[in-house]
Order: structure tokens, then sequence, then C-alpha cells
């Protein structure tokens, strides 16, 4: 995954793989097809990390293209700005690059039922239970969304740019750069990388709302920082017609699952048959996918003329293929971002006190956590209905 997953150039939002420790997951596994997943898993994770290299070392090679070198040299600074100001783990984590020669690190498969916005959940050792399950071959996660649909839940296959280990991998090189999002457009770069690092510092188990929404908020509050004090005026132009689209289109998403949401619940008091379930969910899939033709006819025409519009190629896959499972799973990203900035300014953006008091809400239960922020978020629109906070 946003899902919100992709946007205005081929990105997925980063999800936590269920990949953390494979030897603990191998350890668990009860059935020969269990086996089987631990051990892509493993041996995926394997292979990725043995193809990783000190980013000096890349920098310092003679064939190395030059708009890699200044990338990675980009990737140096942000890493340091990372620890210095936003206080994020200096740890071994993204200090090496690895180039995968393929256009995703794992694929991720989610389902839904057919009548709900509710995730199916894979639960492991590690990560709890989540609300995904990724898979480092294309054909595996097919092959997997493939069983669920045969089951009739609706089910979406996606390439994620990045995984994180949770800091779990540190002592092994910790996770690094990946060519699936190196050379991302300035801004998206940075926001992936303070997510990723986000998940190394808060993660509450089995809570992927909590820690998506949590990792996005960094990633957007301390995107805006960097690009306000260490990139050019094109790139935040860049930057800034990027998150435009980007907040219309979680409008236009927000808005078509609530009339999802509110179609299933009518039809859990009213016991619709299925086939008036299915034509009232498909005049609304058409209203959505309208409404999405509009807006992107709005985009294109206040793009520059040579602008690609392959920036649009995420958005349009995605409206493509949307069901039950992808509007779920987008949720995760956005549903509680407004109430973690919230708690940003009640902390009064201060990283550290910010980051203790995520670590405090981690020790309710997750509905009294889920309740606190969104009660934390209720406040802070009342006193500022209409200021939208910085990195939004």
């Amino acid at each position: 995954m946003r899902p919100r997953f992709c946007f205005s150039r081929p990105r997925c939002i980063a999800l936590i793989g269920a990949l953390a420790l494979p030897a603990l997951l191998l350890g668990c596994a009860q059935t020969r097809d269990a086996l089987g997943y631990y051990w892509q898993s493993a041996h995926g994770h394997a292979q990725l990390m043995q193809a990783a290299r000190p980013l000096d070392e890349w920098i310092a090679e003679q064939g190395i293209p030059p708009a890699l070198r200044t990338r990675l040299q980009l990737a140096q600074r942000a890493r340091a700005f990372a620890v210095t100001e936003l206080h994020l783990p200096d740890n071994a984590s993204y200090r090496r690059y690895a180039d995968l020669k393929r256009p995703a690190a794992v694929w991720n498969v989610v389902a839904a039922p057919p009548d709900a916005l509710k995730l199916h959940t894979w639960c492991f050792p590690v990560t709890g239970c989540i609300g995904y399950r990724g898979y480092f071959a294309q054909a595996d996660a097919q092959a997997e969304a493939d069983r669920l649909a045969a089951q009739g839940l609706e089910v979406d296959v996606y390439g994620v740019p990045a995984y994180s280990t949770l800091g779990y991998m540190n002592w092994a090189g910790g996770d690094p750069l990946l060519s699936t999002f190196i050379g991302w457009p300035e801004g998206d770069f940075v926001r992936l990388l303070f997510h990723e690092l986000a998940h190394q510092v808060v993660y509450a188990q089995g809570d992927t709302v909590f820690n998506e929404s949590f990792a996005t908020a960094v990633e957007r509050l301390g995107s805006a920082r960097w690009m306000a004090e260490h990139s050019t005026p094109d790139a935040r132009a860049a930057l800034a017609a990027s998150e435009q689209r980007r907040a219309q289109w979680r409008a236009l998403t927000r808005a078509t699952r609530a009339e999802l949401q509110a179609i299933y619940e009518q039809n859990r008091a009213a016991a619709l048959d299925t086939q008036a379930l299915a034509a009232i969910k498909s005049e609304a899939m058409q209203r959505f996918r309208a409404s999405y033709d509009q807006l992107r006819t709005q985009w294109l025409a206040a793009m520059p003329g040579n602008t690609p519009h392959t920036q649009l190629a995420g958005y349009d896959r995605w409206v493509a293929k949307a069901n039950n499972a992808s509007f779920a799973a987008q949720a995760a990203y956005d549903e509680l971002v407004p109430a973690f900035e919230a708690l940003f300014e009640r902390e009064d953006r201060d990283w550290p006190r910010f980051y203790d008091a995520v670590r405090q809400l981690t020790q309710l239960p997750q509905p009294e956590r889920h309740a606190a922020l969104r009660a934390l978020a209720k406040t802070s629109q009342s006193l500022t209905p209409s200021k939208e906070k910085p990195g939004v």
C-alpha cells in the first residue's frame, strides 16, 4: 500500500512484512502449506539481504549511473536527518542498497467478504494477526488470492516496494534501500524512508490500522520538514502537486468507503438477498469510477504539457480492480492519521515526547487505544476546523 496504495507514481505504500524472524516462523509451522510459506519468506529475505552492499561502496563504484550515485548520497543525508531531527532509530537500516532487478520487493495479498469492509487476517508469532500476506514471488501471491477467491472472498494482489523487519534484523545489516523505490521523486522517497523507520519505533502487535496510521503520520510530518529545509523549489513544487492529488484521492475513496459501509449496514438490518445487495453495491462502484474519471480529467488539465501521464497509472490500476479488499486495506493508512497528527501537536511537536505518548497507547487494549485517538482527533478538529496540518 495509501490503497491508499498506488498514487501518482508506481508506488504502493509500504507494509510491514510478516518476514521479521524467519527462523521463529519456521519453528511454528504446522502444515506443509505453512512450512512452504515460511520457507519462501526466509529464502526471499535472505536473497534480498545478500544483494545489499554499503552505500559508500556503491557511491565509490566507477560504473554506477550518476543519477543513482546522487540519489544514494541524498539517502545518506536523509538518513542522518531522520536521526538528528526526527529522532528515528540510529541503526544499520537503510545504510545499504540492493538492486533487486524486479518491480516489487514483495507482493501482498488482501481479502475481504463481499458484504463487509473487513480484512481477512493471517496470524504470525512476531507481527500478530495482520490483514495481508506477503510473497516474494508474484505467482505465489496470485495462487493464494485464487484460493481465497474460491472461498467467496474479494481479493487484491499488489506489489510492495519495501517492507520493515521492525528492527529485528539490524544485527544482520538492517533493512536496505531497494531499487524498487530508489528512483522515486525526492518527496516520495523520503516519505517512504521515514515511514519504514517509524515502524522500528513503535509497533502494536496485531493492530495494522494503528501501526500504519502512525507510520504515515511520521512520514507526512517528517517529509514536510525535510522538503522545507533541504529540498529544491522544483522538488517542493512536484511534491505539492502530488500531495494535492493525493488529498483529493483520499477524499474520494473515503467517501466511497463510507457509502459502502452504509450499504453493508443496511444489508445487515434488512437482510437483502445476494442479488439485491450486488446491484446496490454495483451502483456505488459505478459512481466511484465516474467520480474518479472526473477527477482524473482535472488532474490532466492541471499538469504541464510535458508531464508523463504514467504518473496516474497507479491510480488507474487501483480503480480498475477496486473492491472490498482494496478499500479495506486502504483504510489502514488513512483512518487514524489525523489523530496521530493531533497527538504530535499536543506534545508540542516534540518527537521524543510524541513517540513516548504513542508507546503509552500501545499499552491499552486495541478498542481503547483507537477510541482515545478518535477522541483526540475529534477535539482537534473542533478547535481548528479549517486548518490542515503540515504534511497532510
